[in-house]
């Protein structure tokens, strides 16, 4: 179907001729993602002739082919100009039935195909153009969308129940679609975020939605039944859309004071992420990325409410430790390990988890002492470097020197939490040269702990441990054997020369820049080493004259 000729049946052809041109344009073009550069002029004008076409009394199946065209056109970044004004939005969000009164409402209620497309257009326009976004943050599309989730899920019924809402409002490919909106609303447009957060009360609204979509049933106020049937994909999708919406407008909360109320909606959030984590959906990959989007939404949530993870009542088949469920902490480690194992994106793909049970090993006593046997068990392999091997120790100590800065601060991180961050522990299970960055960071080069508050230390160490101490290496965190003494024969002349040579060589680099001498600072970080001389002797000093002042 040539341009040109369904541009002058758009102009001048009844509703059937143009419906029928439109269906073979539709279907030439369903695959095209590439568009010619000269046609560019001869699109824009196509969509503006849509638009208008759209207009018109139409029937739901001309309506259904040229929001069809539509979405094939708004592929293409360079000619989005027609869909992206204010006019054109209006008019795709009253057809995708979120365009009541200013954006506002969920308007009249559109045939169910008709609003999928509607949708899917909105969504390629607002994701790949600006203008789009200003005319949808100025048209409050996003009431309009938090008013259609209300009619849909406001029951806050089973999966059926809500199946049955949204088959009356568009479908449940409509309402994936609405959700799709409403996330790149909230991820592009930080009014849309504070409007669904606060004036919409999102949290509420979204976490309704979940529970709707997962088909809960609650044994008590943060226990979910625990009959777990994998989900479906369909389902699988539109969950993770609500918690990725969850993730845009909760980013903050870790960091808020949180009042009575606001606690409790974020407990009974974490009691259904605690669910998520503990189903599976259709696929091994596609539980993995459920669970991730799960992970990135805790991480989110105030320590405080996430005691209601270990809560639940351990039944036959749970992980038990001090008393307290473990499942959920057990499934956030196999999480870790398998992010790990997979090696890709780990900045993005690790951090998260890495830092949820960080924080919550510092908050929760239990989570940290369950966590150190699984991760740090008592050292008995004393004779591998601590980076080598394929236990999950092993593992977190290889990240420790990451060429990422986040991933190896993380990891970090984790480990020294887990020794009640004290440093001769953290070095006895990760070799002073692996610990040295963030003992540097964190000014304790020279021992000590920090600032965390944990119980009284206790003795773990094993019987092989304490009879192979005396020959670990600290920097390598192992038993090497002693090299041979390199000066032994050398007469007293032959080691000056060696040792004023080899102070000539640190001398030429460092006057070179090459390198620059550092030292241990009186606050425990490393610092140049003429500044760390000129410190000592303030000290020295300092010491001094108090000591003439006491005379």
């Amino acid at each position: 179907m040539e341009l040109d000729v369904l541009i002058d049946l758009l102009q001048t052809g009844d509703q059937e001729v143009v419906q029928k041109a439109l269906l073979e344009f539709n279907k030439e073009y369903a695959q095209c993602f590439f568009f010619k550069e000269e046609e560019r002029e001869r699109r824009k004008r196509m969509g503006e002739l849509l638009i208008d076409f759209l207009g018109r009394d139409l029937q739901p199946c001309s309506q259904l082919a040229s929001l069809q065209a539509v979405r094939i056109l708004s592929r293409d970044k360079h000619a989005l100009a027609p869909f992206a004004s204010r006019r054109s939005m209006r008019a795709l969000a009253q057809l995708a039935g979120i365009g009541g009164a200013g954006g506002r409402g969920p308007g009249k209620v559109p045939d169910g195909e008709v609003a999928s497309e509607a949708l899917k257009c909105l969504c390629n326009t607002v994701y790949n153009s600006e203008a789009a976004q200003a005319a949808a943050g100025e048209m409050g599309l996003i009431h309009g969308l938090a008013g259609r989730l209300k009619v849909v899920d406001g029951g806050g019924g089973g999966d059926g129940d809500a199946a049955a809402a949204a088959a009356a409002v568009g479908g449940r490919d409509a309402s994936f679609y609405a959700l799709r909106l409403m996330f790149l609303l909230t991820a592009l447009l930080v009014e849309a975020r504070g409007q669904l957060a606060r004036e919409l009360r999102g949290v509420a609204l979204l976490t309704d939605t979940l529970e709707a979509a997962l088909g809960l049933r609650w044994l008590d106020a943060y226990e979910v039944a625990p009959d777990r049937p994998p989900l479906r994909r369909d389902q699988t999708d539109r969950v993770m859309e609500v918690l990725k919406i969850l993730f845009n407008i909760t980013f903050d909360a870790s960091r808020r004071q949180v009042d009575e109320e606001d606690a409790a909606l974020y407990r009974h959030l974490a009691a259904i992420l605690r669910h998520c984590l503990l189903i599976d959906s259709d696929s091994k990959e596609r539980t993995q990325e459920f669970h991730g989007h799960t992970v990135n939404l805790l991480v989110n949530l105030p320590l405080m409410c996430l005691d209601v993870l270990l809560t639940p009542k351990v039944e036959p088949g749970s992980v038990e430790y001090m008393g307290m469920n473990m499942d959920t902490v057990e499934i956030l480690l196999d999480f870790m390990d398998k992010r790990l194992d997979r090696g890709l994106k780990l900045r993005e793909s690790l951090t998260p988890v890495l830092n949820l049970l960080t924080e919550s090993s510092r908050y929760h006593r239990e989570t940290r002492k369950f966590l150190r046997t699984r991760v740090l068990p008592p050292l008995r392999d004393v004779k591998n470097r601590p980076e080598v091997g394929e236990a999950l120790r092993n593992k977190l100590v290889r990240l420790m020197t990451h060429v990422n800065t986040d991933v190896k601060h993380c990891a970090a991180e984790f480990l020294f939490v887990l020794c009640k961050e004290n440093v001769s522990r953290f070095v006895k299970y990760t070799g002073y040269g692996n610990a040295a960055g963030l003992l540097a960071a964190r000014g304790l080069l020279g021992g000590g702990r920090g600032d965390g508050k944990y119980s009284e230390e206790e003795d773990t160490d094993t019987e092989e441990y304490k009879e192979a101490k005396p020959n670990i290496n600290p920097v390598t965190g192992r038993v090497e054997e002693k090299l041979p003494n390199p000066m032994e024969g050398m007469t007293d002349e032959q080691k000056e020369y060696e040792a004023m040579k080899l102070v000539s060589m640190f001398d030429k680099l460092s006057r070179e820049q090459i390198i620059q001498p550092m030292g241990v600072g009186c606050d425990g970080k490393l610092t140049p080493l003429d500044e760390t001389m000129q410190q000592m002797a303030e000290q020295i000093s300092l010491h001094s004259d108090s000591d003439m002042e006491l005379d």
